[in-house]
């Protein structure tokens, strides 16, 4: 990412984005690449970061159901959320996301990483913004291009710049648009947009509040853990070292070893590269030559201190016990653990509203650039929490659904039993017998 000053000097006044957000960003996404800084051999990254966005994601999607009611509008908007999840992760990874139409029927989601939030607005959703691509042509020429978001008497006005260099790590002088043929149709601008009153595009932000800076930029939601993350890596590395350390070996004197005639080389035939070589083992020549070392294990403990790093790490960011850790590693009440279940739960839900909010500014968007924006359509998006739900509630609910006669009985049997519709039914008329 680029410097604060640099920035600034794109666009040209103070910017909301601060050179710590910049840093943080930055970090943000070398953790989640398996480059964070305390990465270095031996110890490698448990890609922990990854797992806690991949089941938020997972989590708040499952049973989404969203749809616009203009049938050609519905259409675009449902191919370009079909990667949503993906990309979702990486917003809650790296605290925010824009979704931003492309033309007619293009979407391009971009991470914090490619935009610039100059000002936010009350709301927290931003009232100028800018955002950065960048072409490549042959080995050592770089353009960017910087196309700017904001508002002109309240109205919606948009403006491209470009900028041309021999470095990837500089903006460098600016250029024409028509130098990268793909942006040569571009009208730099600026361009107003007379009655489009918001910005064309959905922006997503953590429901996590931001202290870093105190700026309405988002946070990672894995940011409160990034110390247990850390010891967790390094935990994951003595894990290892125990593995690898406790391999059996074969200590053997000289005396037991073959000289390779050609190599001139001591060996031993069929003993691999653990064989260890001990000179003089004992004094005189009835001594044991060969020695076995097999030490005891101890990874029982170490996977126990890597088991309570998940439970801390779960905790912290706001998921329930399990989702990282091994369950049998938990050692909860039951009331703990339907707690964490209810804490991942709100969580997920705030997730959610942002993530609505998200989206209805995105087809809004959509509606915009295919000239439907007045068109009166209806956005709709649902998040249907049974999944999350606690699943003592779910069952009694079923129960009583049972007993209304909602349910069938050999229903609630195969879905808390696991059973086939065949074996419920034949389940329970076996025990209608019994009652009988």
């Amino acid at each position: 990412m680029l410097g604060y000053t640099t920035l600034k000097s794109i666009v040209g006044k103070d910017i909301t984005l601060s050179e710590e957000m910049i840093n943080a960003i930055n970090e943000w996404q070398n953790m989640m690449n398996g480059r964070a800084g305390w990465v270095a051999d031996p110890v490698k990254s448990l890609r922990i970061e990854g797992g806690i966005c991949r089941e938020f994601a997972d989590a708040v999607l499952v049973e989404m159901e969203t749809n616009i009611s203009n049938k050609r509008l519905n259409k675009i908007y449902q191919a370009g959320i079909a990667d949503l999840n993906e990309n979702l992760q990486d917003g809650i990874g790296l605290g925010s996301l824009i979704i931003k139409p492309l033309g007619l029927n293009g979407v391009e989601f971009v991470t914090p990483d490619k935009f610039i939030p100059i000002s936010f607005g009350d709301a927290g959703k931003p009232t100028d913004v800018g955002f950065l691509s960048v072409k490549r042509a042959g080995e050592n020429n770089y353009y960017t291009r910087f196309e700017r978001h904001y508002f002109t008497n309240g109205n919606l006005t948009i403006e491209n710049k470009c900028y041309h260099s021999y470095s990837s790590e500089y903006i460098g002088r600016p250029c024409e648009l028509y130098e990268v043929e793909e942006w040569a149709d571009i009208n730099p601008g600026p361009v107003i947009f007379p009655g489009m009153l918001q910005m064309d595009f959905g922006y997503y932000r953590n429901p996590i509040k931001n202290k870093i800076d105190g700026s309405k930029c988002g946070v990672s939601i894995f940011e409160s853990a990034k110390e247990l993350i850390e010891k967790a890596d390094i935990q994951g590395a003595r894990l290892d070292w125990e593995f690898e350390s406790g391999e059996r070996a074969i200590h053997a004197d000289e005396r037991a070893l073959n000289k390779h005639m050609k190599q001139g080389k001591l060996g031993m035939p069929k003993l691999n590269k653990r064989l260890y070589r001990g000179l003089n083992i004992e004094d005189g020549k009835d001594k044991e030559l060969l020695k076995e070392y097999s030490p005891d294990m101890r990874d029982e403990s170490f996977n126990r201190g890597l088991e309570r790093y998940y439970r801390d790490i779960e905790f912290n960011v706001g998921l329930a016990y399990g989702d990282l850790s091994d369950v049998q590693f938990v050692d909860k009440t039951a009331t703990e653990v339907k707690a964490s279940k209810g804490r991942k739960y709100n969580r997920v839900t705030m997730i959610q509203n942002k993530l609505q909010d998200c989206l209805e500014d995105f087809a809004a968007g959509l509606a915009f650039h295919n000239g439907l924006y007045t068109s009166g359509y209806e956005f709709n998006c649902n998040f249907h929490d049974s999944i999350l739900t606690d699943e003592e509630t779910q069952r009694q609910q079923d129960k009583e659904d049972v007993a209304a006669g909602i349910m069938q009985p050999w229903e609630y049997r195969a879905k808390w039993y696991g059973e086939d519709e065949e074996t419920a039914k034949k389940m329970i008329g076996t025990q209608a017998e019994v009652i009988e």
